[in-house]
């Protein structure tokens, strides 16, 4: 017999109540927001959310009694719009869905696992840790109906490539940016990459750079404006590879870490980044092409970057693995790499030695 099931964790709101009132769940109402936001009106929301127009207006004006504020703004010949507290809301839960989201797919994954274990003649699944990137969360999607599939669980390079060596994983992420930043990168991961046991799948090469709101207001242009006391900088999390290249970037622009405004300011994935940026709460963050394009804001491009997997040489022939490398070599998942706004699939799949790679 053959078990299938997929388990997914979403983060939800929920206002507090008492025995007299019990709490509200936020899910529809945040959903419906969303799609009026989308469509500027009701009834296309209604249609996108599969509600009656009476249910989503019972569902608006319940909240509004509860928030004591207006939802909608309504218009004569310029349609329904967001009021400024709904717009907040709308924004909040996407800080959370961005932030929360990796976190909480890593732990699906592990959870999945790990009951998976517990099930008769269950094939032990191919263990991936890798710092969220859109093309990782492509390839899991690739991978979600395959057997044995693919457990992934979200870690910075460091931790992925160490994870590795104990042999916690079969394959570790992590990225790689080109030209002069290239040295000092692979001199932090050296300790974990022997030439002599590893291998890399290429992934995709991908564009990062600095995020701005769109029409960059405060004319950021470089690095080198991180300094100015008029821009609020978002940094990602403590030993993460990107935060390390912000470093380095800004070393070679000539300023100092304690002269950046929000240099401390923590976010965990590019999507957090973005969304930070655009719900007004920093000016600029270093982030992925893709991640800015999602919500609307503009990019400076700063370096490209490689992003591989590292597998041991003894796993590349097993079955597991050529089902994995077939997939990342198959024309659905490189059209869906290639349509990523700032990715180049050109390599994506193609083996490499160390020395291959980086001479």
């Amino acid at each position: 017999m053959t078990y299938k099931f997929r388990i997914g964790l979403r983060p939800q709101w929920l206002l507090e109540g008492d025995a007299e009132h019990p709490g509200q769940a936020l899910h529809d109402m945040l959903a419906l927001l969303a799609a009026i936001d989308a469509t500027g009106n009701i009834a296309g929301a209604c249609r996108a959310c599969g509600l009656s127009y009476r249910h989503a207006w019972g569902v608006l004006r319940r909240f509004e009694g509860l928030f004591g504020t207006p939802l909608l703004i309504t218009k004569r010949r310029q349609g329904t719009q967001l009021s400024p507290f709904a717009q907040r809301l709308l924004w909040a839960n996407r800080r959370i869905e961005a932030r929360l989201m990796p976190t909480l797919e890593s732990m699906a994954s592990e959870l999945q696992e790990e009951l998976e274990k517990l099930l008769p003649e269950t094939i032990p699944h191919l263990r991936l840790h890798a710092s969220h990137g859109f093309a990782v969360e492509a390839l899991m999607q690739h991978m979600s109906d395959r057997e044995p599939g693919l457990e992934l669980r979200y870690r910075t390079a460091i931790e992925a490539l160490a994870a590795l060596e104990r042999h916690e994983c079969d394959l570790a992420g992590f990225q790689v940016p080109s030209g002069t930043f290239e040295a000092p990168i692979m001199a932090r991961y050296a300790q974990w990459l022997s030439p002599d046991d590893y291998l890399l799948i290429h992934l995709a090469v991908r564009n990062t750079g600095l995020f701005v709101v769109p029409g960059n207001p405060k004319h950021i242009r470089g690095m080198a404006d991180l300094s100015r006391k008029d821009v609020r900088f978002v940094n990602r999390q403590i030993g993460s590879s990107t935060r390390y290249l912000v470093s380095l970037m800004l070393e070679q622009a000539g300023v100092s870490i304690s002269d950046v405004q929000g240099y401390e300011t923590n976010e965990f994935t590019h999507m957090a980044i973005a969304a930070h940026i655009a719900s007004g709460m920093a000016d600029t963050g270093v982030g992925v092409e893709t991640a800015a394009w999602r919500f609307g804001l503009d990019f400076i491009p700063l370096v490209h970057e490689r992003y591989f997997f590292a597998i041991r040489r003894a796993s590349l022939d097993t079955p597991a693995m050529q089902d994995l490398l077939n997939i990342m070599r198959g024309h659905e998942y490189l059209g869906y790499v290639h349509q990523l706004v700032g990715y180049d699939a050109t390599d994506t799949g193609k083996l490499q030695t160390l020395e291959e790679a980086f001479g």
